[in-house]
């Protein structure tokens, strides 16, 4: 009798630890819909929802990736790594042992409800990665980087747990949904050469408080005043091999102050594109159109983050830009400020037309030829303006004023 109850008592001991095993293999999440890869938020925006995954990283899988599909009411979405049995009802990072990247705001909560600033925020379409290095595993500890669309934001070192690291998603509000990859790669030697083979910065031609890193434009002047403002102008016009060009808000800083537009060659490097003549551009923070004067008019919506602003000119059959075939020889150094740039005043639409009755040169824009320039908004057109081209042609421009905001730029969409 007592062999048969130790047999049992075996069989039990087997079951418990099969069925600690399964558990330590499951996925858990809650206020979540998993759908294959897909992860959607299901709750009522109270009350955070969280997935955690069933392996943690480890040697032969050190990484893993999110794509944001929808950003919902406010995009309240954390990548990181969490312990084995983090609670379901608190963000990636809040808790100890925990770490995270936050799309909303771009900061890094690592075991403390509150983050410090870390990365830019992240929208609708863009990657969030996060790994470990395993080779640094050293008396504990693990240096843990997070990466946004293959390029490494950052790292911390992070105190190793038993049980390891487990790749977590948490989310807040309505509609948000990611698409996960649990097998991604990341490579940053390869990371690295990418970005220099894809740098652009030849194709601007001036750049005034603005950094470029390959695609991106960074304002970094100091968005105090209306003469703070940050201005890139391409190195070559639209022309009709290349009639239109596109810009992604990134992160839309402090007032969203982005304009984008045509200018002349030689415009004032502290005025918005549209402000002064020889220059029209759709303004995102107020979604107006400004076409040479400092008063614009009702356009199109507003653009925020995640938005793809456009901009193009409709020519004519047998339109020919004045020296087409010798646009590249120009020197963006031989270009001189306008007579009078200097004067501009500190008042925001004021001084525009005293401005630019001194530069009588523009007066013979009126002999100029016309063409139709036209704005999108996320692929849809937003309207047209006829508009007469300066002498040397137009120039995709961009224009910003306020501290935190990036744009993505594709000076060639439409090139196949």
């Amino acid at each position: 009798m007592d062999d048969i109850n130790l047999h049992y008592r075996f069989l039990n001991w087997r079951r418990r630890i099969r069925d600690v095993r399964a558990v330590r293999f499951q996925e858990r999440y809650k206020r979540m819909l998993k759908n294959g890869d897909t992860l959607s938020y299901q709750g009522n925006s109270d009350e955070v929802g969280c997935y955690v995954a069933p392996r943690p990283l480890s040697k032969g899988n050190c990484y893993f990736e999110v794509t944001i599909m929808d950003t919902g009411v406010r995009g309240t979405i954390a990548v990181g790594l969490v312990p084995q049995f983090y609670k379901l009802d608190h963000q990636p990072g809040w808790l100890p042992q925990s770490v995270a990247y936050h799309a909303d705001d771009g900061k890094l909560y690592d075991g403390n409800p509150v983050g410090q600033q870390f990365g830019p925020k992240c929208n609708r379409g863009d990657r969030i990665g996060c790994g470990i290095y395993c080779d640094t595993i050293e008396a504990g500890l693990t240096t843990v980087f997070f990466t946004k669309n293959g390029k490494e934001v950052g790292s911390l070192v992070f105190p190793a747990v038993a049980e390891g690291l487990f790749p977590a998603i948490g989310m807040h509000s309505l509609g948000e949904e990611v698409r996960l990859d649990l097998q991604a790669e990341w490579d940053m030697e390869e990371a690295d050469s990418i970005m220099m083979v894809d740098s652009h910065e030849d194709d601007w031609g001036r750049l005034y408080d603005i950094r470029v890193t390959g695609t991106l434009l960074e304002y970094v002047g100091k968005g105090k005043s209306i003469l703070d403002v940050g201005l890139a102008q391409a190195r070559q016009p639209l022309s009709t091999r290349c009639h239109y060009f596109e810009v992604e808000i990134v992160d839309a800083g402090e007032k969203c102050y982005i304009a984008l537009g045509l200018a002349r060659r030689d415009y004032p490097k502290n005025r918005h594109p549209g402000w002064s003549q020889g220059s029209v551009a759709y303004h995102a923070d107020d979604g107006k159109i400004f076409h040479g004067s400092g008063v614009g008019e009702p356009f199109g919506p507003r653009c925020i983050e995640g938005d793809i602003m456009g901009c193009g000119i409709m020519f004519p059959r047998d339109y020919i830009l004045d020296g087409e075939d010798d646009i590249d020889e120009w020197d963006p150094l031989e270009v001189l400020p306008r007579q009078g740039e200097g004067r501009i005043q500190n008042i925001l639409y004021l001084n525009d037309e005293e401005e630019e009755e001194e530069g009588g040169e523009l007066d013979q824009e009126h002999d100029g030829r016309k063409v139709m320039v036209f704005f999108t908004r996320n692929g849809k057109l937003m309207g047209r303006r006829e508009v007469v081209v300066p002498p040397g042609g137009f120039y995709p421009t961009v224009g910003m004023l306020s501290s935190g905001e990036k744009v993505k730029v594709d000076l060639h969409p439409l090139s196949g």
